[in-house]
């Protein structure tokens, strides 16, 4: 739990401090990157709980099955499922097509194409709704 708590903190520095004042693509990125690795704490402390509760079936330690499986136990946990999903779209941001909008202005935009095809722009608004739900999901796994 120390290395979520850890990682939100540098996440929300980047996210309060950092981008208010660069206002850069590069910034989201990076910020979108904390959050894909405190999530992944979470999915660890997830697979834990799953075990104690005898859920869990023994796979190879890959991160895709390993989501697959969580995906499965927490099928009711709406917060859960919310957050898994945004996983998948920080988990490939390096190497999803990118295009750069009003950098160092106050609408800084990352578009962002999906595998699927769909384009997700994430702005200041967008990215304030990722940390509200990340903040719901760090008091899920307390």
């Amino acid at each position: 739990m120390e290395l979520i708590i850890k990682e939100k903190i540098s996440a929300d520095h980047l996210l309060y401090v950092s981008l208010k004042y660069t206002k850069t693509c590069d910034v989201i990125v990076n910020l979108l990157l904390r959050w894909k690795i405190m999530i992944e704490l979470g999915m660890d402390k997830l697979v834990e709980k799953a075990k104690k509760q005898k859920k869990w079936k023994p796979i190879p330690n890959a991160p895709r099955a390993k989501l697959i499986q969580l995906k499965q136990i927490y099928a009711g946990e709406p917060l859960v499922m919310e957050t898994l999903k945004a996983y998948e779209i920080f988990r490939d941001i390096e190497t999803l097509d990118k295009v750069r909008e009003n950098e160092f202005r106050k609408g800084v935009n990352l578009r962002v194409t999906s595998a699927r095809g769909e384009i997700i722009n994430i702005n200041l608004e967008k990215l304030k709704e990722y940390a509200a739900l990340l903040e719901k999901f760090i008091s899920y796994l307390k």
